[in-house]
């Protein structure tokens, strides 16, 4: 059983090593958290060993998670990947495209396995739509959640819309190849709400809404293709298909008033229970024993902090327009 450990005991960090505490087929091998006071209280709480240092945890590890602040998540990744530790880091991979490159290029090196953490490929109702995705056309998404301190280090665009954007490339199956995007910050420095348009080469479009400033949650995605309507919620895990009827000609509904039941017929989306990051460890724990390939790849966690610096550029442009135009008419 590969020996998989955690960096960092934060908020998320602290489900990650309860997860990986009882997870089957591997062996938890205890966390490193530099908060001396978080350390023995996440010990004490999980019954778990916190080491002293990361070099301490890396000894008595195969592979670690990573559940650090982003600008960190370069140069702790290095330390795991130089010490021949198998490799899963949060979202995003990297603060920036430079150091993406480096942790892709030093595992492919090395010969070990690089997952990055988009959970919402392994959502309940994402994977009970998977067998009904058929070259979506168009995708709507959107991710309103409440103002919390923890990620607000970095844009919405790479706190929480970038979920989206990796899990709206990997159902696409096709490259984004044009971004249109806007941004406004309200409590932070950075955006905290966003929208992005994106054109992708096989022609689909998408418009993803990230907010961390809603009174509400909110995680849906609805994907619009030639064979119906599939909409999911990710917050409760369930969804529909609205598939197109065969016995209908599409020509005829032009012709009257139709109600939908008459040319769709609605089928529940329905996967088996799983918890997602539990799934997402067992996938990193299979792709390390050689049994599965990785579900997200450094590569694809690479593509999606590309395409999200480039939302992130798009609404900078539009800021400085506006606030330059302000100043003009000034």
């Amino acid at each position: 059983m590969p020996r998989i450990g955690v960096v960092g005991a934060g908020a998320l960090g602290h489900h990650h090593v309860r997860i990986l505490r009882d997870l089957p087929g591997v062996a938890f091998a205890g966390f490193y958290e530099s908060d001396a006071q978080r350390a023995t209280t996440v010990a004490a709480e999980l019954g778990v060993t916190a080491h002293p240092s990361l070099d301490a945890l890396l000894n008595a590890a195969d592979a670690v998670t990573c559940v650090v602040p982003t600008l960190a998540h370069h140069a702790v990744g290095m330390q795991v990947l130089r010490a021949g530790r198998h490799l899963f880091v949060e979202k995003p991979i990297a603060a920036t495209l430079d150091e993406a490159d480096e942790l892709v290029a030093t595992a492919a090196a090395q010969g070990l396995v690089l997952q990055v953490g988009h959970v919402e490929r392994f959502n309940r109702a994402v994977r009970a739509a998977l067998p009904y995705i058929d070259r979506p056309l168009f995708v709507q998404s959107d991710r309103l959640a409440p103002y919390t301190p923890r990620g607000a280090d970095v844009a919405v665009v790479l706190d929480l819309m970038i979920h989206d954007i990796d899990l709206v490339a990997s159902l696409v199956g096709s490259p984004v190849t044009d971004v249109s995007a806007v941004g406004v910050p309200v409590i932070t420095e950075t955006p905290d709400i966003a929208n992005a348009r994106l054109t992708f080469a096989s022609g689909a479009v998408a418009t993803i809404t990230a907010s961390r400033v809603s009174r509400d949650r909110q995680r849906k995605l609805r994907l619009f293709q030639k064979s119906g309507y599939l909409t999911m919620d990710l917050g409760t895990g369930q969804g529909m298909f609205y598939r197109l009827r065969d016995d209908v000609d599409p020509r005829t509904l032009a012709e009257r008033a139709t109600s939908i039941e008459e040319f769709v017929q609605p089928v529940f989306l329905v996967a088996p229970e799983g918890d997602a990051l539990s799934l997402e460890f067992a996938s990193f724990a299979a792709a390390i024993r050689g049994e599965a390939p990785v579900v997200v790849s450094g590569a694809d966690g690479r593509a999606a902090l590309a395409t999200a610096l480039r939302i992130v550029a798009d609404i900078d442009a539009q800021v400085r327009q506006v606030l330059g135009g302000a100043t003009s008419a000034g």
